[in-house]
């Protein structure tokens, strides 16, 4: 057997090792972190024994230190299409079309009309193929970033809508009892218990969006854009072969993908520290 591929065996055998006894200790914070820093490097230094072991073109999957010399080297150009992609297209859309979520949530539970007729439309309208509404999107809102802030507005909209109805129609019967019986109006209901009651589900959406964000403006960018952006790289680079810059940019919108998602659940955290998920 090859020497890199033995390495890499031993590798696993002793990341698994060390995992496993991680996993018997008394549970801390950092031991917490430990575990998963442990299994991704690991991942990355297998990748990069195998990759060589087996002699793998890099032109079909680049090594991680091929990859880690492309990011290094292209730092300008990676950092122009993250703030294209993430931060014009992905956020925008993400608080554009989160808020006009929630505002139309609000709407849903004080009308009967609309639960019937708006939901099972925002259902179909969810189903609809991203690669199908992108083009259409980037025809009518041009090449710049509001094409993809408005996929992103559509990606992101119905996730927040449903699980905010659903969470607005969590409370007890006898919650929904003592409020009557305090003669509370829409507005003091809303606030003191549905909105409370409605955090968690809220917070779901909103973490669900997040991922849903990056994907949209990528997406979208491959139907047409400037000549910046991440979807735009990743097309380019792909037709030259230059699978290194690929995995490069694949690697900054993962990291800026879970950053986002960190935000989000900290602030969720924060937020809805008395509910019972969030007790230690």
């Amino acid at each position: 057997m090859n020497m890199l591929l033995m390495l890499a065996l031993i590798v696993w055998l002793g990341a698994w090792g060390l995992n496993v006894w991680l996993s018997t200790q008394k549970q801390n914070r950092a031991i917490r972190l430990l575990v998963p820093v442990i299994f991704g490097v690991t991942l990355l230094v297998i990748w990069e024994l195998v990759v060589r072991g087996l002699e793998v073109k890099a032109v079909l999957l680049p090594p991680p230190s091929m990859i880690g010399t492309a990011f290094a080297n292209n730092l300008p150009i990676l950092w122009a299409d993250f703030i294209q992609t993430f931060v014009k297209g992905a956020l925008s859309g993400y608080f554009i079309g989160c808020g006009a979520a929630f505002a139309t949530a609000i709407l849903i539970d004080r009308s009967e009309f609309l639960q019937k007729g708006l939901l099972p439309v925002g259902n179909f309208v969810a189903a609809l193929p991203i690669v199908g509404m992108a083009p259409i999107l980037v025809m009518w809102f041009g090449f710049g970033w509001q094409s993809k802030a408005a996929v992103v507005v559509i990606m992101v909209f119905f996730p927040v809508l449903v699980n905010t109805v659903q969470g607005m129609q969590a409370q007890t019967a006898m919650q929904r009892d003592l409020m009557r019986t305090y003669a509370a109006s829409y507005p003091q209901k809303l606030l003191k218990l549905r909105l409370p009651a409605a955090a968690p589900f809220i917070f779901n959406g909103l973490k669900i969006s997040t991922t849903l964000a990056l994907i949209g403006a990528i997406v979208a960018e491959f139907f047409g854009s400037p000549t910046v952006g991440m979807g735009f790289r990743i097309s380019t680079e792909v037709g030259r072969l230059a699978l290194d810059m690929v995995w490069a940019e694949i690697a900054v919108a993962a990291m800026a993908g879970s950053a986002f998602y960190g935000v989000v659940a900290l602030i969720e955290k924060a937020t809805t520290f008395w509910h019972p998920s969030q007790r230690g």
